[in-house]
């Protein structure tokens, strides 16, 4: 298996492993900040939007108008990288944020697919703002693995939080 097989194969799981815990959550929680964690879904959602989208798709290949006409960008930094969870609420409806997720992560997938394996040490496409953590597009792809994970993390701490925990399949039968 080579880097980019690699790179596929962890940001799929990553994906599908915060997935099946977001679809877990009634969309009725969504909007649900628990005072002890000061987040909930619709921001950990829409943080995820933005946060795939910079650092496995505009910092690798640069702006990308399809997701642009798609899902107002700029409208969700303000919310979900600036803003704080409880000003998010009824500023988005959850089953678009769903959708937008999908798209997003589609995309990443589809470029880090189609991404020569020589490049990986390229440096990253330029940006207003610079990456906090990489230098190279395998260090950001290699990233936004972690931080989708750190953030499933979190959607799990409030799945358990606001409904009841969700045990991935991993609970052995008594």
């Amino acid at each position: 298996m080579n880097e980019i097989d690699f790179l596929i194969k962890q940001t799929s799981d990553a994906y599908n492993w915060t997935n099946k815990l977001i679809h877990s959550i009634s969309l009725e929680k969504w909007d649900t900040t628990p005072n002890i964690l000061e987040t909930n879904v619709t921001w950990q959602v829409g943080h995820l939007i933005m946060s795939h989208y910079y650092h496995s798709i505009m910092v690798i290949v640069g702006h990308q108008m399809d997701i642009i006409q798609k899902i107002p960008l700029k409208d969700y930094n303000d919310f979900f990288t600036d803003g704080v969870p409880s000003a998010t609420i009824g500023k988005t409806h959850a089953n678009n944020l769903l959708t937008q997720l999908n798209i997003v992560q589609e995309k990443s997938l589809a470029i880090i697919k189609a991404l020569p394996l020589a490049e990986l040490d390229n440096k990253l496409e330029p940006t207003p703002t610079p990456h906090p953590i990489a230098k190279t597009k395998l260090e950001a792809l290699d990233w936004n693995i972690k931080h989708t994970m750190y953030h499933c993390g979190q959607i799990g701490i409030l799945k358990r939080i606001i409904d009841e925990r969700y045990d991935f399949g991993l609970r052995r039968n008594e």
